[in-house]
């Protein structure tokens, strides 16, 4: 396995851990009697679902470009994008479950943009492959 791969998988593998570990938290930790601590849960909720799917997302085009069925290039464009997104919108919302300023609230949708190019980015690096790659 080439270094970069691995860098990504560790990556991948540490957001997923804090994404379960949001989770748990967000489950278990949280005074759910206020409606300050029910919308902290649905933040917390919402980012981590996000976060650990865009960490398997990671994992999945490591495999597939190792495995040769995308255009490298490509991917990791899609990985980088991925990345983005999971400190962006989970991050905002994270922040905002922990009383950070609301003016973070305006992050999360950059970070959502940068999820939604990630997929269009990993269409693109199988539409691009060819047998030449």
């Amino acid at each position: 396995m080439g270094a970069a791969a691995k860098g990504w998988i560790i990556v991948a593998a540490l957001s997923g851990a804090i994404a379960v570990a949001v989770g748990a938290f967000a489950a278990h930790g949280l005074d759910l009697s206020t409606e300050a601590g029910r919308k902290a849960r649905e933040w917390l909720q919402t980012g981590s679902h996000y976060q650990i799917i865009h960490a398997l997302a990671i994992v999945a085009v490591v495999a597939l470009a190792r495995s040769a069925m995308l255009n490298g290039r490509v991917a990791i464009v899609a990985q980088c994008l991925f990345l983005v997104g999971s400190v962006l919108f989970p991050g905002a919302l994270y922040a905002l479950a922990f009383g950070g300023p609301r003016w973070l609230g305006a992050v999360a949708p950059i970070g959502g943009a940068a999820f939604i190019l990630g997929w269009a980015s990993l269409a693109l690096a199988a539409l691009m492959k060819t047998d030449a790659d």
